[in-house]
């Protein structure tokens, strides 16, 4: 009698913010509740979950474009600023999700340098608008630089999976890179409060600092970013 052949569903290339998630707690004895042991059905799920939030989200960025390119050439201030705003919460989103999301978040820049084109024609003669308007820009360049990391959007979104007792274990299972654009989010006394809680953390859960290195690394990234001038505030 042949015995069944054991079926393991595979992890996504470029998965979204749920299966992130699963991968990060998978195992990982740095999380209060890990989960324990490789299922299926709950990688499908997380799949699922993050498929679902893709189609939501195209179905909200051609309905966007389409206010875009519905645009009155004098319309009111007040409906360009709304439209900017939706554009830029897309792009964060976007960074997010599953798949491969460069077209889209291109679409979406190139969308956003237009209407801040227009709007910097508006304020053209007045060097306090535009002042502010120049700081905007490069808060916004910074914003969706730090987005290339999609750590960055999970902690930033509206309805993050990150719970505030699995935050110092996600930093500290993350990678470099995506670690040192994370902890621009944090203002100074909020990464004094998060390096405290991870030097406890690795003090009780690898006394031996051998069981976690990656962690141990990434221990070290926040204390030397902690040591340099305070963290700057991105735009939101």
């Amino acid at each position: 009698m042949a015995m069944p052949v054991s079926t393991r569903v595979p992890f996504s290339e470029l998965p979204g913010r749920h299966e992130r998630h699963y991968r990060r707690r998978l195992d990982n004895e740095l999380f209060e509740n890990p989960v324990r042991g490789f299922r299926d059905d709950q990688l499908l799920e997380t799949q699922r979950l993050d498929h679902e939030e893709l189609i939501a989200f195209l179905g909200e960025l051609r309905e966007t474009v389409q206010r875009a390119v519905s645009l009155k050439p004098n319309e009111e201030t007040q409906v360009v600023l709304d439209l900017k705003s939706d554009l830029e919460r897309l792009y964060e989103a976007a960074a997010g999700l599953a798949d491969e999301q460069e077209g889209n978040k291109t679409a979406i820049r190139q969308l956003v340098a237009i209407i801040a084109q227009t709007i910097r024609g508006s304020a053209a003669g007045d060097p306090l608008a535009m002042s502010e308007l120049e700081q905007e820009e490069a808060a916004r360049a910074m914003h969706f630089g730090l987005l290339q990391q999609p750590l960055v959007a999970d902690l930033l979104h509206p309805e993050t999976l990150i719970g505030a007792d699995e935050l110092v274990p996600t930093l500290l299972s993350e990678s470099e890179a995506a670690v040192a654009a994370a902890l621009h989010i944090f203002d100074e006394s909020q990464l004094a409060e998060l390096l405290a809680r991870a030097q406890r953390l690795l003090a009780e859960r690898d006394p031996q600092r051998q069981r976690f290195p990656n962690a141990w690394q990434r221990l070290r990234q926040m204390e030397a970013r902690l040591a340099e001038a305070p963290p700057l505030r991105i735009l939101n």
